[in-house]
């Protein structure tokens, strides 16, 4: 049974403006909000994601800026996690094969590039 997902939609919302940014404070995070909340509520909301672990942030003069606790990287191979758990019954080739559907047909760029990739993929596999 997959994880549910740890973020409530406000703080996912959080941090995929900080994802997308690498480091904001809470104005410039309240300003890429779509209707966003209060000034105090964006530093509450930052404020349980430091405590969640999710966010880090320093103080430079008086504001503090955040700034996602684990790379880009790390956190979609942990959200793809959960979805091909909770989707595809971890199922990893369903999940490639309905992200195949989604997008239509491939071209022979993308083709080849799909090709190479999972050849690199076995590479690592059978890497000591």
């Amino acid at each position: 049974m997959a994880e549910p997902d740890p973020f409530s939609r406000r703080e996912r919302e959080a941090m995929d403006i900080l994802y997308r940014l690498g480091k904001a404070t809470a104005a410039e995070v309240r300003s890429a909000m779509g209707d966003p909340p209060s000034y105090s509520a964006v530093r509450a909301l930052l404020t349980t994601l430091v405590r969640k672990n999710a966010v880090v942030h320093e103080q430079e003069g008086r504001r503090y800026v955040y700034r996602p606790a684990v790379s880009a990287d790390a956190a979609g191979r942990s959200a793809l996690r959960r979805v091909v758990d909770a989707f595809f019954d971890g199922a990893a080739v369903e999940a490639a094969l309905a992200l195949l559907r989604l997008e239509g047909r491939l071209d022979e760029d993308e083709l080849a590039r799909l090709e190479t990739k999972i050849r690199e993929a076995e590479a690592d596999e059978e890497a000591p």
